[in-house]
């Protein structure tokens, strides 16, 4: 006798079974086609292919991470095969940012990204790159071209999108008819402009004093835009001046404007900023930042440099960056390359990372570089110098898919771009009624010859005459070499502007605002080379007291709480003795709020009763450690977040609020000085009038209230890691708001050491959460003792196919601190190696 399935069960029960082996029967073969689905487009990476074109024979060895080393004979052929391997990688992420800086998103996905397009397209990254391109080195042209045929090269071999990476899959669900363009130069050249927008400088701070002035007397507005603590936090640059039109190491040195604020204006303009997509930074602003020091040999146990750098980007998957190792086998006059680092997608040669000579870092310098001028516009003129002037105008053709195309108008002064006019069209008035961007990545420059004169120099001299060609983002360079030498230089080009400070929004129709010509000469810039204390620390604080340096960069630093306790930290490890890799790796990791020692014993003295006594008591002795385990972290954190809102939501626009970046670490040190500050009060209490200890106590309350809601009503057990998680989120659709799309993409979260203006600056919104929104992007520590001694490692992993062993594979390694072998000996990368590809002509 035959039993029929389910027989044995009630009715009922018997349909449920159907139902649940038809749904497992979908499920296994959804899940075998999704496993097909995504091999397709994982990466060969063993024996050989045909790559026409090339001139010679490349390597490509692949260590256990996916890490690749490439080997060529001609620079030609060495770009050619890392266009190659990014694409093999990462070239989804390489078309949705193409996509991004020629403003072309709504091709890719519908109406949603009509408003990033508009403000991309009304700047106009991809005109300005167009302009780029001709005045780039013949050279550099011949190897952006090389590198495009190696991307082209791949997708030729991949031709169904499918097969490129999983996201097209999904991208077929709503524009089937999406067909990848071949990779061209121009698309690297663009890339730079959203790593330029990224680490742009103080355009919302501009925008946010903007704001505050109109519910605020100056004044009031002035104390939360404190002045750089030079004598507490030491600048970059501590000695020198410009002499003879020169910057001189070793030389010694001898107001706010009308503002005539259009609100309306300022709040579009505000919006089409936003509107713009991070690619490499973040929408919390005050978390992107870096750190980057060098020790000369004096201090270290090998007697040679230790160089240490990790940028502060958004937390995205995959990581922005990109390690690689690009070796000429017979390094020479033709082909001079032998450098390891970290790349980005989409560009070739190595951004960060060491030569066979040198190493150098990246700090974001912050200068401002960017102005916003409030135009009177009226019809098709606006006012300039008394007289009407035509506006510049273009159309915007935007396509769109599942939808018509979108033109837009953009209309322009001798500013630059209309940007308020991409959330809605100006009305005239008497007063200004629009506003105009400047910007110095607006201009062509040479940016991109710079990477490629970095990746072959050999001394102090070949690498400033590098840095003089990075003009934007302008950054702090720091620099050791294998004979010995350290250094720092700002290049970059930075503005001089005939009146103001650049701190607020100006009056463009007077003209007494408008730039100089000429931006401040690069020898101008502030330089120093083996400094007397043996070390240079970055770590986006003031470049040079501004009593000893007249040319103006900025107002707006960082306010050096991180700089500060890496040099404390350097000076004491100096004292204890020799200095190695695990040294700075140990700096890197380090994770104490610095403010604690100033708002702690604020707190300790305030009379506190109830269940939120017990928690202020694991502050009692805390040392502002703020390890993923630590339960004195979460509550300190907790308190401060209500301590900003208690103090300023009631008084500031929704614009202008803290997000708890370290100048509001200033601002409230100067408030805890006097319990009567009118910003203590709550205006929302009629009748009331709340004192210092009125909001501290309020604070410490709540604070417990919402600890108790998230974590359980035992103090003891609270952890900052369960409040202050990673979540890696994938770079474009990992926010497509659709939950098994974002299951798929999407991994974490893991729990996070650090915070806001620590060393390990996992950063953090006090309006959004606790969640890290922020990160030290990557870690390198170069040993110029022995370059195979240096360590990194990356936030993700090489790959960008979801579901590969290297797509996430450095992310748990990453948030224990740890590091990877950083190999460019070809010895140990052989030998290190479990893949290796061999490309052909």
């Amino acid at each position: 006798m035959r039993l029929r399935p389910y027989a044995w069960m009630p009715g009922p029960l018997r349909w449920f079974a159907r139902v649940v082996t038809v749904l497992l029967a979908i499920a296994l073969m959804l899940a075998a086609v999704l496993v097909v689905t995504v091999r397709q487009s994982f990466p060969q990476v063993e024996g050989t292919v045909r790559l026409p074109g090339l001139t010679g024979n490349v390597e490509i060895y692949r260590d256990k991470y996916g890490i690749p080393h490439i080997y060529a004979d001609t620079a030609e052929d060495l770009f050619m095969a890392q266009g190659f391997v990014h694409a093999q990688d990462r070239y989804w992420e390489m078309d949705f940012r193409r996509h991004v800086t020629a403003g072309r998103l709504s091709e890719l996905f519908g109406a949603t990204t009509l408003d990033s397009d508009k403000a991309i397209r009304t700047m106009g990254w991809r005109k300005v790159a167009e302009q780029e391109l001709p005045e780039l080195t013949e050279r550099t042209r011949r190897f952006l071209d090389s590198y495009a045929k190696g991307v082209n090269s791949w997708t030729a071999a991949n031709p169904n999108a499918s097969d490129r990476s999983l996201e097209y899959s999904i991208l077929k669900a709503q524009n089937g008819a999406y067909d990848p363009e071949p990779w061209t130069p121009l698309d690297s050249v663009a890339w730079l402009k959203a790593m330029a927008w990224d680490l742009r400088s103080n355009l919302e701070d501009e925008i946010d004093r903007a704001l505050a002035l109109t519910a605020l007397p100056p004044e009031r507005v002035a104390q939360l835009y404190p002045g750089y603590p030079y004598d507490e936090h030491e600048p970059i640059v501590t000695r020198g001046t410009i002499d003879r039109e020169r910057f001189d190491q070793t030389a010694e040195p001898r107001t706010r404007q009308d503002t005539r604020t259009g609100a309306r204006a300022l709040a579009q303009a505000a919006r089409a900023l936003d509107a713009v997509p991070s690619t490499i930074g973040a929408t919390d602003r005050e978390g992107i930042g870096s750190n980057s020091w060098v020790v000369s040999g004096e201090h270290t146990k090998s007697g040679k440099p230790l160089l240490a750098n990790d940028p502060h980007l958004s937390a995205q998957l995959p990581s922005v960056w990109y390690q690689v190792g690009l070796h000429c086998r017979v390094p020479s006059e033709a082909c001079p390359y032998d450098v390891t680092g970290f790349s980005f997608s989409g560009v070739p040669g190595v951004i960060i990372g060491h030569t066979d000579k040198i190493a150098w870092g990246f700090t974001n310098l912050g200068p401002d570089v960017a102005d916003l001028f409030l135009e009177k516009v009226d019809g098709d003129t606006y006012l300039y110098q008394g007289e009407q002037v035509p506006l510049e105008t273009r159309q915007e053709r935007i396509e769109v898919a599942g939808g018509a195309p979108v033109t837009i108008t953009v209309r322009s002064t001798l500013h630059g771009p209309l940007v308020n006019e991409v959330m809605g069209a100006v009305e005239p008035s008497g007063e200004a009624n629009a506003v105009a961007l400047s910007w110095t990545a607006l201009m062509p420059g040479r940016t991109v010859d710079a990477i490629f004169e970095l990746n072959q120099a050999g001394d102090w001299h070949e690498f400033r005459a590098a840095a003089a060609l990075f003009e934007v983002p302008a950054q702090n360079l720091v620099y050791a070499d294998t004979s010995g030498t350290i250094g720092y230089q700002a290049p970059g080009r930075i503005p001089v502007r005939k009146s103001g400070d650049g701190t607020v929004p100006v009056p463009g129709w007077t003209g007494e605002y408008d730039w100089n010509t000429a931006p401040i000469p690069y020898d101008q810039l502030p330089s120093v080379r083996n400094p007397a204390e043996g070390f240079v620390v970055t770590a986006n604080n003031a470049v040079i007291d501004p009593r000893r340096y007249r040319p103006h960069l900025t107002e707006d630093w960082s306010y050096g709480y991180r700089s500060q306790r890496i040099l404390d930290l350097l000076r004491e490890e100096i004292g204890k003795g020799q200095v190695d890799a695990a040294t700075m790796a140990r700096v890197q990791r380090d994770d104490r709020n610095l403010f604690a020692g100033t708002l702690v014993p604020s707190l300790m003295a305030v009379d506190l009763a109830g269940p939120a006594k017990e928690a202020r008591g694991l502050l009692d002795g805390w040392d502002g450690a703020q390890d993923a385990g630590s339960a004195a972290a979460a509550y300190f954190n907790a308190v401060w977040r209500h301590l900003l809102e208690l103090t300023f939501h009631d008084e500031l626009p929704e614009g202008a609020r803290p997000n708890g970046g370290d100048r509001w670490y200033e601002v409230v040190a100067g408030l805890l000085r006097d319990p009567g500050d009118p910003y203590w009060d709550d205006t929302r209490t009629e009748g009331i009038t709340e004192r210092r200890d009125d909001i501290l106590r309020q604070a410490m309350a709540s604070a417990f209230q919402e600890l108790s809601d998230l974590l359980g009503d035992d103090v003891k057990a609270w952890r900052w890691g369960d409040l202050h998680g990673l979540k890696l989120t994938h770079g474009s659709l990992g926010t497509s708001g659709i939950a098994p799309i974002e299951a798929l993409f999407n991994r974490g979260p893991l729990a996070s050491a650090g915070g806001k203006d620590a060393v390990n600056a996992t950063g953090w919104n006090v309006l959004e959460g606790y969640a890290v929104t922020t990160v030290p992007s990557m870690r390198m520590v170069v040993d110029l003792g022995d370059l195979d001694e240096s360590r990194w490692i990356n936030l993700t992993g090489a790959s960008g196919h979801a579901f590969h062993e290297n797509y996430w594979d450095q992310a748990e390694l990453w948030a224990r601190g740890e590091m990877l072998p950083m190999r460019s000996d070809a010895g140990s990368v052989t030998k290190a190696a479990v893949h290796t590809l061999r490309l052909r002509p």
